[in-house]
């Protein structure tokens, strides 16, 4: 894979800041972690931070495109919602790290939304559920938050559920749950699921293929986020991570959106992101799968690389095929 002399570095720092701050007994060193982790302040009025709840910690930035809000004053015209969950491991990162802050602007700015970006809980010190908790309760906030707290022309009846990496997976649960809760005015057009982080005992042939040899993430750091994040003593086929594996419930897509799921060529988990593919299909939903060769986990956070662009693109179409069904 050729990659940039400047991303190849900064992949390469970042995964030796990481290796430095997990522990062995799969804590974090976060003190030095927050050295390396720099954080920006919203800038309004294109972006404002909203507390949920503050005994937790949990709120969102919210994003709006440029001159969007004085378009939709004049013209009454409305924007869809992007409810976001950052990745991470589910263990790192926040709405307020810098390149989270930048991809969700250009998400914003690329396809004409409001995004929200969900600061939830991190583990090892809040394990599964709470990150699951802290999604939808952002949601049920959304729906009977004043409108007038949001901003003018925000459409909650074209919200859509995205996610990379850890965020893909969280935004599943999510949506699995809404399906089950009757909301006011939320209601949910889709899932976009960029490089979800999916896993299980089996090794698969990707991840016996890439190993820890490609950018990004390798086999043993995302079994290390595992171990962090499912309740002690689990193990990959958990629900959580295995959503089709052996100890899952039935699932039923009958109220589950269509999906568009992004996979990277040099992804190890990807032979995990096709099998869940596959679990929607068989339940019904309706998926759009999309593959960039060349991709490596996360590399949609590097505006230089084409297929950044590409997904957006991407990302776009979708939400405007799903807002022409009614």
């Amino acid at each position: 894979m050729s990659l940039p002399w400047k991303i190849k570095l900064m992949v390469s720092a970042y995964s030796r800041i990481r290796k430095a701050c997990f522990r062995h007994d799969f804590t974090i060193n976060r003190r030095l972690l927050r050295l390396f982790d720099p954080k920006t302040p919203p800038t309004p009025p294109s972006s404002v931070d909203v507390t949920v709840d503050p005994s937790r910690d949990l709120w969102f930035r919210q994003y709006t495109p440029s001159h969007s809000t004085a378009a939709a004053t004049a013209t009454g015209d409305t924007l869809p919602v992007v409810v976001y969950f950052h990745g991470g491991g589910f263990a790192t990162n926040s709405a307020n790290t810098v390149f989270m802050d930048s991809f969700a602007r250009r998400v914003a700015n690329h396809v004409r939304s409001i995004v929200i970006s969900v600061n939830y809980r991190l583990a090892p010190e809040h394990r599964c559920p709470a990150q699951y908790d802290d999604g939808f309760d952002v949601v049920k906030f959304l729906d009977s938050v004043d409108p007038t707290r949001l901003p003018p022309g925000t459409d909650l009846g074209r919200c859509f559920i995205m996610g990379d990496s850890a965020g893909g997976n969280l935004g599943h649960h999510v949506v699995a749950r809404a399906g089950a809760c009757k909301f006011e005015r939320v209601r949910l057009r889709g899932l976009i699921a960029v490089q979800p982080f999916f896993g299980g005992e089996e090794r698969t042939e990707s991840e016996i293929r890439i190993g820890n040899g490609a950018p990004g993430l390798s086999v043993d750091r995302a079994d290390w986020f595992w171990k962090a994040f499912l309740p002690k003593g689990s193990n990959r086929n958990h629900p959580a991570s295995n959503v089709f594996g052996p100890n899952s419930a039935r699932f039923s897509g009958s109220k589950f959106p269509n999906t568009l799921v992004v996979i990277g060529g040099s992804d190890p988990l990807q032979d995990w992101q096709r099998k869940y593919c596959k679990g929607l299909e068989s339940a019904g939903v309706g998926v759009r799968l999309v593959e960039y060769p060349n991709a490596f986990h996360g590399s949609y956070v590097f505006e230089d690389l084409p297929e950044s662009s590409l997904m957006l693109d991407e990302i776009r179409d979708f939400m405007s095929q799903q807002l022409k069904v009614t």
